[in-house]
């Protein structure tokens, strides 16, 4: 009896032990990478590149956000890039610019985003009430938010002029642009959802045991589709984000977001597979891959070799993050 009151709380805080110390990892690993390229680079410790480094993650952190929801329920969704163009468009058309009398100021940047939310429905829909794959879903749904972005493209660049939206890119406050308040405002928010909202505890739950959860009584339902809603109405503020960097609005507003956000999640400390992670790993993964980006291009890497890193440090974080619950006899697919 006494052996077994001895072992027991032992037993209890091993667990505890090992996610405390994986959830330390990202972060750990982000000062790591901070502290040697800023030896081996002066100018990537200097306050103009940090402040660089801040408004290359804007954008990315506010798609990531959304996107963590997605894996937090296990599913994957690869619309990102297709939503922020149809919202890119949909922005540069609504607001001051070069092809029309529009000047709808807030409300062309509101619409953007539902938008967004709109075609995250689809997504969420069409998972739910047609039993597509959720990377099948919103593989599709990208496809037509491109098809809806070169319909409004029209073959005719529109170059916004709406000084509010311009100001996002170019106006900064405590010497950081707008964009990254902005994204730091989208994260908070996120993080509120995930913490405090009954959407948020259902999206974990529904990542780590859909079965009991619906044994339990609970409509999942309902609850993936208004993650997916969620989740595009970040990428249209991307879109919006995207446009305000460019000063116009382009079908490919939203290249390559889509797998740098799953990057970014998955490094922070989201799983694939859901059930564990949240805004504030996938914070730290975003500040990891931008600034691994930054130190590779200060430090003289040539630019084409950062899709073959990025992709190699999707493999490590993956299996670092699996190895620990793989049983002996678990078959991987």
């Amino acid at each position: 009896m006494s052996l077994t009151t001895r072992v027991a709380p032992a037993s209890r805080s091993q667990p505890r032990r090992r996610v405390s110390l994986r959830d330390a990892g990202p972060p750990a690993a982000l000062v790591v990478i901070f502290v040697v390229f800023s030896a081996l680079s002066s100018q990537f410790r200097s306050i103009g590149n940090v402040q660089n480094i801040m408004d290359a993650a804007a954008v990315l952190a506010v798609v990531t956000c959304g996107i963590t929801f997605v894996l937090m329920m296990g599913s994957i969704d690869l619309s990102a890039a297709g939503v922020m163009g149809a919202s890119a468009l949909t922005v540069s058309l609504l607001v001051a610019n070069n092809r029309n009398d529009n000047d709808f100021g807030v409300l062309a940047i509101a619409v953007a985003v539902l938008v967004g939310a709109a075609f995250g429905c689809v997504s969420g829909l069409a998972l739910v009430f047609l039993k597509v794959p959720s990377f099948m879903a919103t593989l599709g749904v990208s496809a037509i938010g491109l098809g809806v972005a070169t319909l409004l493209f029209a073959g005719v660049q529109p170059n916004i002029s709406d000084t509010m939206l311009e100001s996002w890119a170019i106006e900064r406050l405590l010497g950081f642009s707008y964009l990254t308040w902005i994204a730091a405002a989208c994260l908070v928010v996120g993080w509120l959802i995930q913490r405090y909202t009954r959407l948020g505890r259902y999206a974990f739950a529904i990542g780590g045991a859909e079965e009991v959860l619906t044994l339990s009584g609970v409509r999942v339902q309902p609850y993936k589709i208004a993650v997916f809603t969620l989740a595009g109405a970040f990428y249209g503020l991307g879109g919006v984000m995207v446009t305000s960097q460019l000063g116009a609005g382009l079908v490919q507003a939203g290249d390559g977001y889509d797998f740098s956000a799953i990057t970014a999640a998955v490094v922070g400390g989201t799983l694939l597979t859901g059930g564990r992670g949240g805004v504030l790993h996938s914070a730290v993964g975003v500040l990891l891959v931008v600034v691994l980006t930054n130190g590779l291009v200060q430090v003289g890497v040539s630019p084409y070799w950062q899709g073959g890193v990025q992709g190699l440090i999707v493999v490590a974080a993956v299996a670092a993050a699996v190895i620990p619950q793989r049983r002996r006899n678990q078959v991987v697919k």
